[in-house]
């Protein structure tokens, strides 16, 4: 019976999440993946080898500001406020 309960026990702490993703993201995830990973070991593997430099340089371009003037002015005033 103690055998049993820790398999149960073990077994119940793993929790299944579903997340929804574009087909093309999916397509690029199956493409990434290695022969025997799964799924969770890829994002693993994804999620540790990138520093957040890399990240950046990712995603860099992909916003878009619509008064990109604007913000960098709030941004300098904020710094400012910050250094005082």
């Amino acid at each position: 019976m103690g055998a049993m309960f820790k398999y149960m026990f073990k077994h119940n702490l793993i929790m299944a999440k579903t997340i929804t993703i574009r087909e093309n993201v999916y397509n690029d995830l199956v493409k990434a993946k290695k022969n025997e990973e799964s799924f969770s070991e890829l994002f693993e593997r994804l999620l540790n080898a990138a520093t957040p430099l890399d990240i950046l340089m990712k995603i860099k371009g992909s916003a878009e500001f619509k008064n990109k003037r604007k913000m960098l002015s709030e941004l300098y005033a904020k710094r400012s406020e910050m250094r005082l």
